[in-house]
Order: structure tokens, then C-alpha cells, then sequence
């Protein structure tokens, strides 16, 4: 008798296991990817930085906007998945979704590998600028949902 309740016991928790494994692998976000910077920078603290930082802060300001942007009628946030936006967590739409995370996160690829080979040639000023408009760019993608009227 005792065996049995184990043995129910342990079939009990592997189903709940297994129930809550099954939910978290539908519960794919819309958004993926690096989708927050570290800090944002003013003129003169990007001014006082070298061209190989400079070119690592663009790269990472283009990436977050690149994985950001395409999908902003969905929102600014990785929590938001097709669940949450009441769409039927179908086959098809999950198929459809990771085709997109993979063509992104490609594109991320091949543009950051052109960024490295080309920047290096940019003007620092111009470096600078592009930081500074591509942060503001990122400020007012984070404060997208506050043009919502709903």
C-alpha cells in the first residue's frame, strides 16, 4: 500500500512537472533579444571615450533598436508573447514567430559584422552624434505605450 501512494505520489508530480514545462514553452515572447541599454550618455562623456568603445556602444544601441522596432505595435517589453496578445498559440503562429526570431537575430549578425568592418573609418563626431540620436531613439521607444489612448 505503501509503494502505490508513493508511486502515485511521484506520477503526481511528474505530471504537474511536465504541465508546467509544456505551459513555459508556449509562453514564447514576441520580442527577443537585448532590448535595454546599460546607461545613457550625454555629448561630452561620449567625446571623452575612445573610437573602439564608441563603436561597441553603437553596435549595442543598434541591436536593442533592430530587435525593438519591428515589433512596436506589440509593445517595448520581452513579457509580451502571443498569449498575451490573445492570439491562439497555434502551430503555425509559433512556426511563424521563431522564422522571425531567427531572421532578426541574422540580420543583428550580418549588420553588426558590417558595422565592425566599416565604422572604424567613421568620423568620432559622427560616432558621437549617431550614439546620441540612436539614445534618444531608445528613450522614446520606452515611452511609446504612454501615446496609447486605451
Amino acid at each position: 500500500m505503501k509503494t502505490t501512494a508513493t508511486l502515485f505520489f511521484f506520477v503526481y508530480l511528474l505530471t504537474i512537472r511536465c504541465g508546467f514545462t509544456q505551459d513555459s514553452k508556449s509562453q514564447v515572447s514576441i520580442i527577443t533579444g537585448k532590448i535595454n541599454i546599460s546607461r545613457y550618455h550625454n555629448y561630452e562623456q561620449l567625446n571623452q571615450k575612445n573610437k573602439e568603445i564608441l563603436l561597441n556602444l553603437y553596435i549595442e544601441r543598434l541591436e536593442v533598436i533592430l530587435n525593438i522596432l519591428p515589433n512596436i505595435a506589440f509593445g517595448t517589453e520581452s513579457n509580451v508573447s502571443i498569449k498575451s496578445l490573445g492570439m491562439h498559440e497555434t502551430k503555425n503562429n509559433k512556426k511563424i514567430l521563431k522564422k522571425q526570431h531567427m531572421a532578426t537575430a541574422n540580420f543583428i549578425e550580418s549588420s553588426t559584422a558590417y558595422q565592425k568592418a566599416i565604422l572604424p573609418y567613421s568620423n568620432k563626431s559622427d560616432l558621437v552624434t549617431a550614439i546620441l540620436f540612436y539614445e534618444d531613439l531608445l528613450k522614446s521607444l520606452y515611452t511609446y505605450k504612454d501615446f496609447r489612448n486605451d
